[in-house]
């Protein structure tokens, strides 16, 4: 109420101009009904905050864009150097699909291979680091389909692998180690996946749909699988009855 008292007083002072007296109810409307502050925002955070001769305080600089790529290409020369003659990307992953609905139609490199994909292709679960294959004891395989893909990377891989002596001369050459006369002129493998990932193309051309197709319930069949599921234990119960029975 105070400010609506000093608002009618300066307009109605017959010595004040015109602008005064706009000016100061143009600071009241900014304001809105009541008895607020006059405000007076400044806003000095624009352009880099606002120092020096181009405003350009906050902006962050890649003026070293170019010495850190030859930094990284020295680096993984030097990696690949001291991991000779074995891959310089380390040791062989398995494919796998990322987790979630946005992610898992994609192929990427996992943490390790499980015991059964090991087991599936005759590697044993101690020797498999000792020859550049990582193992994973806590993944899972859900399905068959990755299961196989990952036996016939391991496959390929032993098919490719050479194993040198850890030692020279006779004494030093064990079992299972590549002979000599194959270990000449050997290329070390410089690929970032060691054995490249086949990833399927996603892009599905338009075709007509086939009767099998069209006659085909994926509702149905789900339902089924569960409904054998839940009276699977109560059938193979009811089965051994009848054989005791006989």
């Amino acid at each position: 109420w105070l400010k609506e008292v000093s608002l009618a007083r300066v307009s109605a002072a017959p010595s004040l101009p015109r602008a005064l007296c706009r000016a100061a109810e143009a600071k009241a409307k900014m304001t809105g009904a009541g008895n607020h502050v006059i405000p007076n925002v400044h806003f000095r955070k624009v352009n880099g905050m606002m120092h020096g001769r181009m405003n350009r305080v906050m902006m962050r600089t890649w003026f070293d864009q170019a010495a850190r790529k030859k930094r990284r290409s020295q680096n993984r020369k030097a990696k690949a150097a001291r991991l000779a003659p074995r891959p310089a990307a380390g040791l062989l992953r398995p494919v796998v699909h990322p987790p979630t609905q946005r992610y898992n139609m994609k192929l990427r490199l996992g943490k390790g291979f499980t015991l059964e994909e090991l087991k599936e292709a005759k590697i044993p679960a101690k020797l498999a680091p000792t020859i550049g294959i990582a193992v994973d004891h806590r993944r899972r395989n859900r399905c068959t389909e990755s299961l196989q893909a990952n036996v016939n990377r391991l496959k390929l891989y032993k098919s490719k692998l050479l194993i040198f002596p850890k030692k020279s001369g006779k004494k030093g050459v064990k079992k299972g180690d590549t002979p000599k006369s194959e270990l000449q002129n050997v290329a070390q493998n410089t690929l970032k996946e060691i054995i490249p990932v086949e990833r399927p193309a996603l892009r599905v051309k338009a075709r007509a749909i086939t009767s099998e197709e069209k006659e085909a319930s994926a509702y149905k069949k789900m339902k089924k699988a569960r409904t054998d599921k839940k009276y699977e234990g109560a059938k193979r119960k009811k089965a051994e009855g009848q054989k005791d029975d006989k």
